[in-house]
C-alpha cells in the first residue's frame, strides 16, 4: 500500500528573525538562518521591508555627497524645519527643494572639513556640534536661510567648546568630548543653549568617577530623571538631573560602554546603545550591574561582533521608529543595517533581527509625523515605497534544517506548498539536504490569490492602519519538489519590485525514506 503524505509546517516562518548562533540542526524552527532585506510586521509575518524614494531636487553644493546627519527642529509653536549635513555644508529641506544654508555671523566664516555633526535642539534653536569644530546654529527667529556660530548668539556666555556629542534633556544643552578634555561635561543654562557661565549652567568633570581606570565621553542620554554618560568601557548614571545643582552619582557599571556615538536611542521605555558585544539595553545593565548575558543581539552576537571591528564607529548611524516599532542600526563597511524589532524579547532575551543590504543609510531621523527619513547619495530617502529608488531590491528567507521529527529515517520531499500576502513577479523556493550547499530551486509568479482575507485589511493593535489598506487575500503555490535526505533546509527569495510582500507559511509535504 502506497505511504500516506506526512504534512510539515512552517508557520510563521522567520518569525523569531536571524540566528546565526545556534547549531541550524537543533534551531528553533521559527528562527531564520537568513532574513535579508526583512522585518517582522505587525502580525507577525517575515515581510519584505520597504524602501525609499527620493525627496529633494539635485543641489548643486551637496552634488554627489552623502547626507550625513538629518535633524528636526520643533518650534516653540510646534512648526518643524528638516535640516541636513553633508558635504561641508548645512541644509534645509522644504518640500522637494533642500537649500544651501549660508554663514550668516559677523566675522569669517567657519571652516568646515567634515560632516560627522550631531544634531540637538532646544527652545527654537537647532544646534549641530562635531569636534574640531564650533557648534553652529540655525535660529529661524533670526534667519531662515543662514547659520552663525554657537558663541555669536546674542547674549552667548562662558565656552561650549568644539564637542564632539551634545544632549537636550532636562530643559537644557549638554556636551562633551573635545580634541583636549575627554572627561568634562558642560552644561548650559536652562532654557539657554548658549549660555555656559552663570545662572545654572556649569560643568561636570568624571575623570575620578570612572570606577575601573581611565575611560573617556562617547555619548550621552537621559531616562527617566537619570543622565547617562557613556564612555567606551563604563558608564556613569547621575540622577536628579533635572537640578545638576543637586544631582549624584545613581550608579557606575563597569565592562559595558558605548562604541558609536549614533548608536544611542531613546525608546520611551529603555535606551538601546552599541557596545563591543552588540546592541544592549540600559535597563538590563543597570538590573544586572554588567555586560549582560541576553544581549538585544544575542542571536547574532558572533556575526555582529565581527563586523563592530571592521567599521569606522564615527560612521555608524542609528534610529528608533515608534510607528514601525524597529531600531536600525547601519554598519556601512559590512554594507548592512540590522533591524531589530522592538516590541518584545523572545524566551532566550533576544530581541528578533533581521539584516537589510543594498539600503545602507548614511543618516536616520524619525520625524514627529511619524515618517523616517534617510541619508543617501545626494539626496534625502523617504522610507515607505518598495523600490530602493527606482530598483528593485531581492527578499530572502532560508529556513534552520528540518528532520521531519525522524532523523534515522531519509526523508523524500514530494511537494511545497508556500503561501504569500502580496504581489511579486519573480519568486523563487529552494531546498536542498544534508548540508550540501546544492539547491533545488523552482520560479514562479505570485499574482492576487483567491480565498482567505488576509489581516492586513484591520486597524491593528496599535492604533495603525495596517500595511494594506484594502483586504488581500493569501496565495498558496503548489510546487512539485524532488530529492531526498537526513535533513533538509528551505529557502524563498523574492524581486520585490513595488509591491509589499509578506511569507504566511510553508507547507512541506514527504513520505519516509530508507533507515540511514
Amino acid at each position: 500500500m502506497a505511504q500516506q503524505l506526512q504534512p510539515n509546517t512552517l508557520s510563521s516562518p522567520g518569525f523569531f528573525g536571524m540566528n546565526s548562533q545556534d547549531s541550524p540542526v537543533v534551531m528553533d524552527q521559527s528562527f531564520a538562518l537568513k532574513a535579508q532585506n526583512c522585518v517582522i510586521d505587525k502580525s507577525g509575518r517575515i515581510a519584505a521591508r520597504k524602501g525609499w524614494s527620493k525627496v529633494n531636487t539635485t543641489n548643486t553644493e551637496l552634488s554627489t555627497s552623502n547626507i550625513s546627519c538629518l535633524g528636526e527642529l520643533v518650534a516653540n509653536d510646534g512648526s518643524t524645519t528638516t535640516l541636513a549635513a553633508g558635504g561641508a555644508y548645512l541644509f534645509k529641506l522644504v518640500g522637494n527643494t533642500l537649500t544651501t544654508l549660508t554663514y550668516g555671523g559677523g566675522g569669517v566664516a567657519p571652516v568646515i572639513t567634515a560632516s560627522n555633526w550631531q544634531f540637538v535642539h532646544l527652545n527654537g534653536v537647532a544646534i549641530f556640534w562635531q569636534i574640531g569644530h564650533d557648534p553652529l546654529i540655525y535660529e529661524p527667529a533670526v534667519s531662515t536661510s543662514t547659520f552663525r556660530r554657537l558663541s555669536e548668539r546674542s547674549g552667548y556666555a562662558g565656552t561650549s567648546g568644539q564637542c564632539n556629542t551634545a544632549l537636550s534633556a532636562f530643559g537644557r544643552i549638554w556636551a562633551a568630548d573635545t580634541l583636549t578634555d575627554k572627561n568634562t561635561v558642560v552644561f548650559s543654562d536652562l532654557l539657554a543653549p548658549h549660555i555656559y557661565t552663570g545662572g545654572t549652567s556649569g560643568t561636570l568633570n568624571v575623570s575620578k568617577v570612572w570606577t575601573n581606570g581611565a575611560d573617556e565621553i562617547v555619548a550621552l542620554a537621559a531616562h527617566n530623571n537619570f543622565l547617562i554618560i557613556f564612555g567606551k568601557f563604563q558608564m556613569i548614571v547621575y540622577t536628579g538631573a533635572s537640578d545638576p545643582a543637586t544631582m549624584t552619582v545613581q550608579d557606575t557599571i563597569v565592562g559595558v560602554g558605548c562604541l558609536a556615538r549614533d548608536s544611542v536611542q531613546n525608546l520611551g521605555t529603555d535606551v538601546w546603545f552599541l557596545s563591543s558585544e552588540g546592541v544592549q539595553s540600559f535597563g538590563r545593565v543597570i538590573q544586572e550591574k554588567s555586560s549582560p548575558i541576553n544581549e538585544i543581539t544575542k542571536n547574532i552576537r558572533d556575526e555582529i561582533i565581527e563586523h563592530i571591528q571592521a567599521e569606522t564607529l564615527a560612521n555608524i548611524k542609528s534610529v528608533y521608529s515608534n510607528v514601525d516599532s524597529f531600531y536600525l542600526i547601519t554598519l556601512p563597511t559590512a554594507a548592512e543595517v540590522y533591524c531589530i524589532d522592538t516590541k518584545t524579547p523572545l524566551t532566550n532575551g533576544g530581541y528578533r533581527v533581521t539584516a537589510w543590504n543594498g539600503n545602507v543609510p548614511t543618516a536616520l531621523c524619525s520625524k514627529v509625523d511619524n515618517t523616517l527619513i534617510f541619508g543617501k547619495s545626494g539626496y534625502v530617502g523617504l522610507y515607505g515605497t518598495y523600490n530602493d529608488d527606482v530598483a528593485a531590491y531581492r527578499m530572502v528567507y532560508h529556513s534552520p534544517y528540518i528532520d521531519f521529527g525522524n532523523p534515522i529515517f531519509g526523508t523524500i520531499l514530494k511537494k511545497i506548498q508556500v503561501t504569500t500576502i502580496g504581489v511579486c513577479n519573480s519568486a523563487i523556493m529552494k531546498w536542498s539536504f544534508d548540508f550540501i550547499w546544492k539547491y533545488f530551486s523552482f520560479g514562479f509568479s505570485i499574482k492576487q490569490g483567491s480565498g482567505v482575507v488576509a489581516y492586513y485589511g484591520e486597524d491593528d493593535k496599535y492604533n495603525t492602519t495596517a500595511e494594506y489598506t484594502t483586504p488581500v487575500v493569501a496565495t498558496t503555490t503548489s510546487i512539485n519538489a524532488s530529492g531526498s535526505g537526513t535533513v533538509a533546509k528551505f529557502g524563498f527569495e523574492a524581486v520585490i519590485d513595488g509591491n509589499p510582500l509578506s511569507l504566511q507559511k510553508i507547507d512541506i509535504l514527504t513520505k519516509q525514506g530508507k533507515l540511514r
